[in-house]
């Protein structure tokens, strides 16, 4: 008898693209049914300055959805970066409807008329090894503590929406004898508002990683590489590494943060229940929440059902 077929990995397409949607509630419902007849997961956000995210699925469950998305307005030129996952890494298809498709708080900024000079990820490494530039990280002070470009800045901030407010305050500082600036995030997106941001600011020299993180390390070569630890990805991969492989880190299930393996060895690590990160940030009354979603998802998983709230694909 032949050997069994190999399962093919699941392919994964992170995407996004600043246009103008009139009304994007409009295109919910026929995208979230593209997405659920092709078996394709993931979440995607829709604005009125575009559309945003991730899905995984078949190559061609994935190719269906894309041709669905460039047929949207303004979407025929759509940024998609492609990886794969040996399993599914979303357990549900969620299309929503938001104020920004990413979010910056700060309206009056749109990609679409200015933004920072775009750099290959080829080029990237001489640009930034220049001490004329100024390297900032764009992302999450938790996304940054899992890897970043050796020397880069950290803004330490929680969320994307407090970086206008750090670079107001640290300007004088942060420009300071500096004549470029150059700024990455991990697939581009959050590039084209805070380079658009600082051009608005009135900062010219403005440069930004061209396919974000995701792109450098798929083409950049290790031996090559200046960037330093993993990349976190919103999905069940939790982080990348060179070439895209999916990375060491787990995810803490109360709080989402990634841990490495000095957190899952420490005595306030609970699976599913806590982390050395969270375990003073909820009462004992979420935590016994937690632990009782976390037993009845064991289980599930011992019945060989679905894990609790996913949705099973209509191609299962």
């Amino acid at each position: 008898m032949p050997a069994a077929k190999a399962e093919a990995a699941v392919q994964v397409a992170a995407l996004y693209r600043f246009t103008a949607f009139a009304d994007p509630e409009a295109l919910r419902a026929p995208l979230l049914a593209a997405c659920e007849v092709a078996g394709v997961r993931g979440t995607l956000l829709l604005a009125r300055e575009g559309i945003n995210g991730t899905i995984a699925g078949e190559a061609e469950a994935l190719a269906a959805v894309l041709e669905h998305i460039r047929a949207l307005p303004g979407c025929a030129e759509l940024e998609v970066k492609f990886s794969s996952a040996p399993e599914m890494p979303f357990h549900r298809t969620k299309v929503r409807v938001k104020r920004e498709i990413v979010t910056m708080g700060e309206p009056d900024i749109d990609p679409t008329l200015a933004v920072g000079h775009y750099v290959d990820p080829h080029d990237w490494n001489a640009l930034i090894a220049d001490p004329d530039t100024l390297v900032i990280d764009t992302r999450n002070d938790y996304e940054v503590a899992v890897g970043s470009f050796a020397g880069a800045v950290d803004p330490q901030t929680p969320s994307f929406r407090d970086f206008p407010a750090w670079f107001r305050t640290h300007r004088e500082e942060l420009l300071a004898g500096k004549k470029k600036v150059a700024m990455f995030c991990t697939g581009g997106i959050r590039c084209e508002k805070s380079t658009s941001f600082l051009r608005a600011e009135g900062v010219d020299a403005v440069y930004h990683l061209k396919g974000g993180i995701l792109k450098y390390l798929e083409q950049v070569p290790e031996s090559e590489s200046l960037w330093q630890g993993e990349c976190f990805v919103f999905d069940e991969r939790v982080t990348v590494r060179h070439g895209l492989g999916q990375g060491t880190f787990q995810l803490c299930r109360a709080c989402r943060r990634p841990l490495d393996v000095a957190a899952l060895a420490h005595p306030d690590f609970e699976d599913g229940v806590s982390c050395p990160a969270c375990i003073d940030e909820r009462t004992p009354e979420q935590r016994a929440g937690y632990a009782e979603r976390q037993r009845q998802e064991a289980l599930a998983k011992a019945r060989g059902e679905l894990r609790v709230g996913a949705v099973r694909s209509p191609k299962e």
